[in-house]
């Protein structure tokens, strides 16, 4: 739901997975979202995302929105990793999105995004890094009932060049595709449940599988006031393997549970 607006909008109300709706011209919104990792197969370890991000809807079909993130991991006894405790600015990112089909006059939207990054402390350890990367996605969602059932399926891919400490390089890429549903319960409220499937790869090309995951979910959207919402999801990881692992689960490349909150004001 679009805050101050009595339409669904669908771009929140699927936790990670996102809805093709990106507001109307001329408007204006401050996002924070909050992403957390938690559970490794041994150890202790908790890693906290926050992006704030000032989203500018130039047309109805094209939206920009510059943001700065911030990083908190902690970690301890986690094979692989160092023992770190810190919290700092992570980065900066440039968010684009072109609204394809709209889904009041197609049989369903279709939003295109892309994300261009810089970071400077590595989210998922703590540890200084330079890394370059960008994401795309293709986000498509329908409305199969009207103003109460709604259904998303996203198309996600990331890439990324790092630098560590040693100044060697090293390549990654992530390939995901989530899938959602959720219903209306209320005038404030949608509730719904969400499953992704993630494979990471080294190199940016999605060269040599890493490993992969399963996580499923509950979603939830709401508002706290005209122009105020929250949205959020619980993940957790239900099937998944590391490729030189023969262990249930991969908690090498991921986390046993993924968490978010999200909280949106509309100027």
């Amino acid at each position: 739901m679009k805050p101050g607006d009595d339409r669904v909008d669908t771009e929140h109300i699927f936790g990670f997975s996102m809805g093709s709706d990106i507001g109307k011209q001329g408007e204006i919104e401050l996002e924070i979202e909050n992403i957390g990792r938690f559970g490794k197969r041994f150890g202790s370890y908790t890693g906290i995302g926050v992006l704030s991000q000032v989203k500018f809807v130039l047309t109805d079909n094209f939206r920009v929105a510059p943001g700065v993130s911030f990083a908190s991991t902690q970690t301890n006894g986690v094979p692989g990793m160092i023992d770190n405790r810190r919290t700092a600015l992570a980065g900066a990112s440039m968010e684009f999105r072109y609204k394809v089909l709209d889904r009041d006059v197609m049989p369903f939207g279709l939003t295109l995004h892309a994300a261009p990054a810089w970071n400077r402390v590595d989210e998922l350890t703590g540890l200084d890094i330079q890394t370059y990367g960008s994401e795309l996605a293709a986000l498509m969602d329908k409305e199969l009932i009207r103003d109460t059932l709604f259904a998303t399926v996203n198309l996600w891919f990331s890439a990324g060049a790092s630098r560590e400490l040693s100044n060697e390089w090293c390549r990654d890429s992530e390939l995901a595709v989530n899938a959602a549903l959720s219903y209306k319960v209320g005038p404030d409220l949608i509730v719904g449940v969400e499953a992704r499937y993630l494979r990471a790869y080294d190199g940016l090309g999605l060269d040599r599988f890493v490993g992969d995951a399963v996580y499923l979910g509950p979603t939830f959207s709401t508002h706290l006031a005209h122009n105020v919402g929250l949205s959020g999801t619980f993940s957790t990881q239900v099937a998944g393997k590391a490729a030189h692992d023969h262990q249930h689960l991969d908690l090498d490349d991921f986390e046993r549970h993924q968490a978010m909150l999200r909280f949106n004001y509309l100027f």
